[in-house]
């Protein structure tokens, strides 16, 4: 049996920056499609546009899967494809780099797959992405809300 390629579409959102928000995900082997989103009440862009790509490598249900990732997010594309992470966990996240607990939940999960990073505009012509932008702000303005608890209790000191 031959190991699907997974396209994943992925998008974060935030109402205040810090402030609630949430993430959307896309998920497409052939012509299976799944959607799936999550809203935190307290929060930033950047943590929900990582989570995304979390929440999709978490959904995969078999490792060595290649995945191309689609996400308008310049620090999470950038990251991965220009090897910051590399040099962030190499040197344990020195220097106040953020984000560290999702960069390391990342980091495990993308050992277990072929990740390939693509950026593609934000708010613009790809429906895709436009689908995950309405899945995270949705959910950013949801009720029931959960807690990000690290980012909550990093940011209460």
């Amino acid at each position: 049996m031959a190991i699907p390629v997974i396209t994943m579409y992925t998008d974060g959102s935030s109402r205040g920056n810090p402030g609630p928000g949430g993430y959307g995900t896309i998920l497409i082997a052939g012509n299976h499609r799944k959607e799936f989103s999550e809203g935190f009440r307290y929060t930033t862009n950047n943590r929900m546009e990582l989570l995304a790509v979390i929440k999709g490598l978490e959904a995969l249900k078999m490792d060595g899967m290649s995945v191309n990732i689609y996400s308008d997010s310049q620090y999470v594309v950038n990251a991965i494809e220009k090897g910051w992470l590399n040099g962030w966990m190499k040197n344990n996240f020195a220097g106040g780099k953020k984000n560290p607990d999702l960069w390391k939940r990342y980091y495990a999960l993308s050992k277990k797959f072929s990740v390939k990073m693509h950026w593609v505009k934000g708010h613009s012509t790809n429906a895709l992405n436009n689908r995950c932008d309405e899945l995270a702000t949705a959910a950013a303005d949801g009720k029931n809300l959960q807690a990000d608890i690290f980012f909550e209790a990093e940011n209460s000191k």
